[in-house]
């Protein structure tokens, strides 16, 4: 029996009753969707995080102290009885004119999280940057209008402020923020300029800051003792891992930090941040894409069912087949053909549905879809319902005419 006769019985054999061919189709369907489309939400979830971390800056080198120094106060010693000292802004100072080769700005920040007010609204647990004016220089956060304050302010303790675009609307929904006060507790603070819009870094909304003179947020929220942070920039991406060797052995020679003391602070790149990221998100996809695969799984065992249902309807025709002369092979070869249509053309439907349905977005994350990930599904939904048509195509195969004839 030629290969086009064994097609076209298998495509009489799938149209024969429709809509349990339909229903087959259904389950093949959303399992081929089901692959492409969650394996599409991890990337894109994973591609959201990695882009947002990218645009902290691949030249910049974040220093924090650590948990377990807890910014100990000047009482704090080491493990030989010498004083340690905090991470203060003179600390950054003298970081900032050591003269390090591979460091360009040294920019210290303090931070507290206060309720922000205007005269018609107020917005709650607001996060509050204090800082220098180089900040807008190094981060990513750029003035999208008006201006920054500058140098005076910090050494005046100036009660001005840049706010996020987002908190800017918030607050003067119906005009300009720019000139207007806005009240942080109970302190206010005159609107100089606002930032430019931003994506969101995790939980930490760019958006909805207050950004004000490090030394005014020390007069009257923080308190003039430890910073909450040192924002580096190295003098290129290249030399972000000098910049971190330099920027260690200066802060051990000025917190007084001996070879048996460990550090009382912790230096991070965004290096580090992306590998753990994509540690993380890999991990996130396989697992998205383990569960899709049994629903895929899960239609194949319905190909299955349908093969030995068909395989039973239809022991007439199997036997006059045989009596005529058609092999093991022909009848082994029809059924076969007959589950990898059924599988072929479900998984084209499922991939058709899965790139329609990574247009939208997804639980607020936009799917990628994988280019591996679409002849993956289609050529794994193809192989299933070959596997799974084994068994009926065997026994059909199997039958002898007699018994065949007989059985009906």
């Amino acid at each position: 029996m030629r290969t086009g006769d064994i097609l076209l019985s298998a495509l009489r054999g799938v149209t024969a009753n429709k809509l349990r061919s339909v229903l087959t189709l259904l389950g093949v369907l959303i399992g081929v969707a089901s692959v492409i489309l969650l394996l599409a939400v991890g990337n894109g979830s994973a591609q959201t995080i990695r882009d947002s971390i990218a645009n902290l800056g691949t030249d910049t080198v974040t220093v924090r102290a650590s948990s377990s120094f807890g910014g100990g106060g000047p009482g704090a010693t080491t493990s030989e009885g010498s004083t340690v000292k905090e991470i203060t802004l003179d600390v950054s100072e003298q970081l900032a004119d050591a003269g390090l080769g591979h460091v360009k700005a040294v920019v210290p920040q303090v931070s507290t999280s206060l309720t922000v007010s205007s005269t018609d609204t107020s917005s709650d647990s607001v996060s509050i940057i204090g800082t220098t004016p180089d900040y807008f220089d190094v981060s990513t956060s750029s003035i999208g209008s008006g201006e920054a304050f500058t140098e005076e302010d910090i050494t005046s303790s100036a009660k001005v402020a840049v706010i996020g675009s987002e908190l800017a609307t918030t607050l003067f929904p119906t005009g300009s923020a720019i000139g207007q006060t806005v009240t942080v507790d109970t302190v206010p603070f005159t609107v100089v300029g606002v930032l430019a819009t931003q994506s969101s870094t995790g939980t930490d909304d760019p958006n909805t800051v207050v950004v004000a003179p490090i030394t005014r947020l020390q007069k009257s929220f923080t308190g003039f003792g430890a910073v909450s942070s040192l924002l580096v920039q190295a003098t290129d991406s290249d030399d972000v891992a000098a910049a971190e060797g330099e920027i260690g052995v200066m802060l051990d020679q000025l917190l007084a930090v001996s070879a048996d003391d460990t550090a009382p602070y912790t230096i991070t790149n965004q290096t580090t941040l992306l590998e753990t990221q994509a540690a993380s998100a890999d991990s996130f996809t396989v697992l998205l894409g383990v569960v899709a695969a049994i629903s895929l799984l899960v239609g194949g065992i319905g190909v299955t069912n349908v093969m030995l249902v068909s395989v039973t309807e239809r022991t007439k025709e199997i036997g006059i087949r045989k009596a005529l002369g058609a092999t093991r092979g022909a009848i082994l070869g029809q059924f076969l053909a007959e589950a990898a249509t059924l599988t072929l053309v479900g998984g084209l439907l499922g991939v058709v549905v899965a790139l329609i349905g990574s247009n939208f977005e997804i639980y607020g994350t936009q799917p990628v879809v994988l280019g591996y990930s679409v002849p993956l599904a289609l050529g794994v939904s193809v192989a299933i319902g070959v596997f799974f048509g084994v068994y009926p195509a065997g026994r059909a195969a199997a039958m002898r005419p007699i018994q065949a004839l007989r059985a009906v």
